[in-house]
């Protein structure tokens, strides 16, 4: 039997908000295409993907998902992407390494601003991308005010390719307004041909002329023909679409019902009419694919609790051979994936997507060749700042010492995930997107590395400083036992220093009534003292002066006069006004102009100073607006926002400064750092 051989491959992303049905639309994809005999729900749990127990438990995509199949003689890759904005960095991870993205949203026009932050990552990296209307059968607005809704998010054109046929207000059909062909939708068969409606001729007119006039913008040819009322040949029209599709000048539009197939086959035809080839994509990467040195990419990492670390990559040029060394990693073997089913390949081309094991120092985002170092970096996505953060603990004490370890594994897992051993806190904090991605985390840790965790908001790094000046301060260490006895004498000035300038030690010893040996033990007695002041928190901007002292030639020591100084400091830092300090951070944060005003009220109630706001720089209709804000208001910042701006607004942040707490805030603090 001759083995079909198959043109491609072409790698397609499906994208969209969280609910839009991209799952659905995947099902319905491959059962077309009968790479799968019977259709999955997500409600019932039994997709292709979506097969983890966190996806399941959630019934949302929480990771991508890879599938692939055949039509119409070309092998299709596709990696269905998740659509929480909290899960973005593994839909941006993915995006880099396809030709061409599916975005996959409802016909409703006051959801279409979630789609703005992939619009413009798709955009800046000129990514090709079509846009697939689902469930049509609950359309909230007719699909006019739909296509005009997406034009306000898209800086590229949005064209129609179909134009649909209502029946009682029921979606029954569409017309091709490249064939001009209309046709009726059947469960589980293709569409039927049905004569154009007569009540629809003007409608498909003027969405017809739409299409054309868009593509003459980027035609001279078919401008000219246009001017001259020349009908274009069907070729020609397909051939501009594809042409501009793939240069990523044009957003062509479709629409369907996923969990009935409907709009499905139309979907797959211009899949394969219209979608570029992975060599195209790999020539506006500026790679060359005829390149016979292997150069690759990891798009997505995966860790197993039986099969180990499993890197998806996008091959950009050369082969892969099974047991190739990449990045001087062997390969522990070379997969297709079909969502959880692994297919064991012996060799993949310039332009596949591909599973392979064991590369154990490779990274999402890592270029990999078969040189120990590849001689190109390819570019890779920005990586997310954190906006939100709980502290976490083992359950179990014991498990401590495994923790770092399953941490990095979920670093690697996704990126977007950070942590740390905080120095002023000594929590363990995981930093992420938001609440449900850490919770998606947290219950990685607990089932794929048996580490149940507690948690808890991270506490608030306070810091005390000083208002007056403290002279003569003396501290006196004496005791005396049945040898030698321990006599230390110092005498300090305290004093405040600007905000930010830390820490000095100074020394005015006259006459060595404080030996030279010993200056440096009342230092760290001061310092160690500094570490926890009268308030309780570390004391920062403070100068301590050693001025005067005594010893004795026999009960002198460093220790003696480490414990006068933490005398002197105890003694009289009190009496010089501690102040409690809050960190507070420089926010940047960016939303549609439309909730502006919303966000300046958002940043006044958490106590934070609005500096202004400005035009957001390559983003149309958006704002930056910029605030200092504390730290411990910024704990639950990221929820309230996306409340505030349909789930599209985010912020950057850092830390900035250190100022005063409010008197009334600041009894509240410490009663609960007393109790």
């Amino acid at each position: 039997m001759t083995q079909k051989v198959l043109s491609g491959p072409r790698n397609i992303a499906i994208v969209g908000p969280y609910s839009s049905g991209k799952t659905t639309l995947l099902e319905s994809l491959l059962y077309v295409s009968q790479a799968i005999t019977r259709k999955g729900k997500i409600e019932e749990g039994n997709t292709l993907g979506d097969a983890t127990p966190e996806a399941r438990d959630r019934t949302m995509s929480v990771e991508l998902n890879a599938a692939c199949t055949e039509y119409g003689g070309i092998r299709f890759n596709f990696v269905d992407c998740p659509g929480s904005v909290e899960l973005q960095q593994e839909t941006d991870n993915a995006l880099i390494g396809v030709d061409a993205a599916i975005i996959v949203c409802e016909a409703d026009p006051h959801r279409v601003l979630t789609l703005a932050p992939l619009f413009q990552f798709l955009d800046s990296w000129e990514i090709p991308h079509l846009i697939w209307v689902n469930k049509m059968d609950r359309a909230a607005a007719p699909f006019q005010e739909v296509l005009k809704a997406l034009k306000t998010v898209s800086s590229r054109p949005i064209l129609p390719q179909q134009y649909p046929i209502r029946e009682d207000q029921k979606l029954v059909g569409f017309i091709d307004l490249i064939t001009e062909q209309a046709y009726h939708y059947h469960a589980n068969a293709p569409a039927d041909h049905v004569p154009l409606p007569e009540s629809l001729k003007a409608q498909e007119q003027a969405a017809r002329e739409e299409m054309l006039e868009t593509l003459a913008d980027f035609d001279d040819h078919l401008l000219e023909e246009l001017l001259e009322d020349i009908q274009p040949p069907e070729e020609e029209i397909l051939r501009d679409l594809k042409q501009d599709l793939g240069a990523d000048l044009i957003v062509p539009v479709l629409f369907g019902i996923a969990s009935e197939d409907f709009g499905s086959r139309p979907l797959w035809d211009a899949l394969v009419k219209e979608a570029p080839d992975a060599s195209v994509t790999a020539e506006n990467r500026g790679v060359d694919a005829s390149v016979t040195e292997p150069l690759a990419q990891v798009l997505k990492t995966f860790y197993s609790p039986q099969g180990g670390k499993l890197s998806l990559v996008r091959i950009w040029q050369g082969s892969l051979s099974d047991g190739d060394c990449l990045n001087g990693d062997r390969m522990g073997g070379l997969y297709r994936l079909m969502g959880q089913q692994q297919e064991s390949l012996s060799k993949a081309n310039a332009g596949d997507i591909v599973a392979v094991a064991r590369l154990d120092h490779a990274h999402t985002g890592t270029t990999l060749s078969t040189q120990s170092t590849p001689n190109v970096e390819l570019p890779t996505a920005e990586k997310l700042a954190p906006v939100y953060a709980l502290a976490i603990a083992p359950e179990n004490r014991s498990d401590e010492v495994k923790l770092t370890d399953a941490l990095n594994k979920l670093m690697e897992e996704d990126p977007s995930l950070r942590w740390e051993q905080h120095g002023d806190t000594h929590e363990v904090i995981l930093w992420g997107q938001g609440e449900v991605h850490l919770n998606i985390s947290l219950d990685r840790l607990r089932r794929k590395y048996n580490l149940p965790m507690t948690t808890h908001l991270p506490r608030v790094p306070y810091k005390e400083t000083i208002r007056k000046v403290g002279k003569e301060i003396r501290g006196r260490y004496k005791h005396q036992t049945g040898g030698h006895g321990q006599f230390g004498d110092v005498c300090l000035d305290i004093r405040p220093l600007e905000r930010g300038q830390g820490f000095n030690f100074d020394q005015k010893i006259v006459g060595g009534v404080v030996p030279r040996q010993y200056i440096p033990s009342v230092e760290t007695g001061v310092r160690e003292y500094l570490s926890q002041g009268p308030l309780g928190f570390p004391v920062v901007d403070v100068a301590v002066t050693l001025t005067n002292g005594s010893y004795h030639a026999v009960d002198s020591s460093d220790q003696a006069f480490k414990q006068a100084a933490r005398i002197a400091m105890q003694e009289g830092l009190p009496k010089c006004e501690p102040v409690l300090l809050e960190p507070v951070d420089a926010v940047e944060i960016s939303v549609p102009n439309s909730f502006t005003a919303g966000v300046l009220k958002l940043i006044s109630t958490h106590r934070g100073q609005i500096l202004g706001y400005e035009a957001k720089a390559g983003w149309q209709g958006w704002d930056t607006v910029a605030a200092h804000i504390p730290e411990s208001e910024m704990q639950n910042l990221i929820l309230e926002l996306r409340s505030l701006s349909m789930g599209v607004g985010t912020f950057c942040w850092h830390y900035d400064h250190l100022d005063p707490v409010p008197d009334a805030l600041r009894d509240r603090i410490l009663a609960k750092a007393n109790a």
